[in-house]
């Protein structure tokens, strides 16, 4: 009996260790996939080109996953060789706290949570398993830590200071990539406003205010009710723009967005996903809002999965850009790729060259794709982390 035992015993114990050791990267590898799609042929003309600009994106969900961000993973979209490889300058990388069990466009609660279980099985610390404030600060130390270690290849970016060294280091040929902190639902705050404070001291940057729930602040596109900001949301919204943190309206419900737009007085921006005039999915920008971006002096980022654009081509990516130009100009429209964030995409950042060819062929000018691809995100972010004086 006491053999069986210990075989029983040692059967548990080998499991927990493969779970451990490999569950985390065996759910991450179904959710951040890479399909076959269709790419366009890149000319000699556009690697000139593409070598030439200052890349940005604006949205990536790596932070959530137990990989080391220096390392080439072979599994999701971003990592820092591949960064290297697609020309990023600028990523922002996003923390995402909480997302509900049978997670869907139309209406979710916040009654459940898929992030415990992965924080439990990624053996992060204990006391991120139960606060969704200290998630994201642990998310902020995984990139400091990283930052660290890498040689001054990876910096994270505070202040437009930060980003001028950046740009400046680069365009000397330097391969250094900057990394901004966002956030993916304003729920991180746990209805207190003063953790907005402690959040940007950790170093984050910008933040959206609703993910896939309604929350304290504001009312999300895939809630149950869809409404607009609290009380807590207005202040939240104010103290965002005084100390510099962009406010970002991606998943807000169209109550809250309208409600952001006419109280905004900084830039305010839709980090990741499409517009409905080429891809009717609720979470797409209508028009109107679109305009309203602008309005700000903002801008639109464009994703590359097929919620955001229908398809995964880049041909598709160029079109949705072409939409918003067409619409209110150059200036407002960017990348939001969503690498990383339980996508699929055609491609990964090392080939962003894709999107460039894209948009050659659409008949985009380089001083258009030099905006598109990075000029107007980097203007935005230089702009909105300054402190409001």
């Amino acid at each position: 009996m006491k053999k069986w035992l210990w075989g029983i015993l040692a059967l548990i114990v080998i499991g927990a260790v493969a779970f451990f050791a490999f569950g985390p990267g065996i759910v991450e590898r179904g959710m951040n996939k890479v399909v076959a799609t269709r790419l366009p042929t890149v000319t000699p003309a556009t690697r000139k080109l593409h070598a030439s600009l200052q890349i940005a994106d604006m949205h990536g969900d790596t932070l959530l996953w137990k990989r080391n961000l220096l390392d080439r993973a072979g599994r999701g979209h971003i990592d820092l060789p591949r960064l290297i490889d697609g020309n990023v300058a600028l990523q922002v990388f996003s923390s995402v706290t909480k997302t509900p069990r049978g997670q869907n466009y139309d209406s979710n609660t916040d009654r459940t949570d898929n992030i415990t279980a992965l924080a439990i099985g990624q053996l992060q610390p204990v006391r991120t398993w139960n606060s969704l404030l200290e998630r994201s600060l642990w998310h902020a130390t995984k990139l400091d830590r990283a930052a660290a270690a890498s040689g001054d290849r990876l910096r994270v970016i505070r202040t437009g200071a930060d980003l001028d060294a950046l740009l400046t280091d680069r365009a000397a040929g330097s391969k250094a990539v900057g990394a901004l902190l966002s956030i993916e639902g304003l729920q991180d705050m746990e209805g207190k406003l003063a953790n907005l404070d402690r959040l940007h001291a950790a170093g984050f940057r910008m933040a959206g205010l609703a993910h896939f729930f309604d929350n304290e602040i504001a009312g999300s596109m895939h809630g149950v009710r869809k409404g607009g900001l609290t009380p807590l949301g207005v202040q939240t919204v104010r103290r965002m723009e005084r100390i510099g943190m962009i406010v970002d309206i991606a998943h807000s419900s169209h109550q809250t967005v309208a409600e952001v737009l006419s109280m905004a007085r900084r830039p305010v921006v839709s980090s990741h996903g499409g517009v409905q005039a080429v891809c009717k999915v609720n979470r797409n920008l209508t028009d109107d809002e679109i305009r309203g971006v602008a309005r700000t002096g903002g801008v639109v980022g464009i994703g590359y999965w097929d919620a955001a654009i229908c398809s995964t081509e880049p041909a598709q990516i160029a079109r949705a850009i072409a939409h918003v130009r067409d619409l209110v100009g150059i200036d407002h429209v960017g990348l939001g790729s969503d690498f990383d964030g339980s996508v699929t995409t055609g491609f990964d950042t090392s080939k962003l060259i894709y999107v460039t060819q894209a948009l050659v062929d659409r008949g985009f000018t380089p001083e258009e794709i030099g905006k598109v691809m990075g000029g107007n995100v980097l203007r935005v972010i230089r702009a909105g982390i300054a402190p409001q004086r």
